[in-house]
């Protein structure tokens, strides 16, 4: 996975969003469809973790006078405000919903998290709170976890398992019908990203989600090529893997796409 593509995480995201409801489609038994879904927010915080963005953005406008206004009557003087304007930006998330077609019952969500879902705030409760109605459901529910900053927020127990590192990629699924088992799938930076065994129905047999592919269609359709390789990613990589990140950068000439 290419740590310098979380720089535009929103645009990767919806592209992983809508090729992953591609590459399900196709695949799943007649009775089930593949839907994409939204929960829409207005983060009016920066939560604990990296700022998010987009966020609350602060312009000045104006300071009304150089200094305290009095009043004509008593001499009572009367401080003057400098004005601001809060501008909050409305956020909308994708997400998957393998559902019976006749729109019944769903099946399976798909997840895949995004920078304001770890970093506390209005981004992060709205996450848990669909987490916590999919695991009070009969559905099953899929986590992929490609950002490496912020907090974990995947349905584990605090600590369990341990985790090898803060950064590390991960992806969660707690089948629909065993709601207490959770399955962790850890995804090395310096290995290939893995197919995905989807749980769909109790008796269907899991779909296969290819994740390296579904990546290399974002990297290629937004034109990625072109980014700078030649600052570090947001956040630093740790020093072994930065020492392999720059290792692999200079073999594959700076400026030239880098697979995930």
């Amino acid at each position: 996975m290419d740590p310098y593509l979380e720089a535009h995480w929103g645009d990767v995201h919806h592209s992983l969003v809508q090729y992953a409801r591609d590459a399900l489609q196709p695949g799943l038994p007649p009775a089930l469809v593949a839907r994409v879904e939204e929960r829409v927010f207005v983060e009016r915080e920066a939560g604990t973790g990296r700022r998010v963005i987009p966020d609350v953005r602060i312009a000045q406008l104006h300071r009304t006078s150089s200094g305290p206004m009095e009043l004509r009557e008593g001499g009572t003087a009367v401080a003057e405000p400098e004005v601001f304007e809060v501008l909050e930006e409305e956020i909308a998330e994708g997400y998957l919903e393998i559902r019976e077609r006749d729109g019944s019952r769903v099946i399976t969500v798909i997840e895949f998290l995004s920078p304001a879902n770890k970093a506390g705030g209005v981004g992060q409760q709205k996450y848990l709170e669909k987490q916590g109605q999919v695991l009070h459901s009969d559905a099953s529910l899929v986590e992929i976890d490609l950002v490496r900053s912020g907090q974990c927020v995947l349905a584990l127990a605090p600590n369990q398992p341990p985790l090898a590192s803060p950064f590390e990629h991960l992806a969660c699924i707690s089948p629909g019908w065993r709601r207490t088992r959770r399955e962790l799938y850890r995804m090395p930076l310096r290995e290939r990203l893995p197919a995905l065994p989807i749980p769909l129905r109790q008796h269907d047999a899991r779909f296969i989600l290819e994740l390296r592919s579904l990546v290399d269609l974002a990297y290629a359709a937004g034109r990625y090529d072109v980014l700078d390789y030649s600052a570090d990613p947001d956040p630093p990589l740790p020093p072994a893997d930065a020492a392999w990140a720059a290792d692999l950068l200079r073999r594959a000439g700076r400026g030239r796409i880098v697979k995930p």
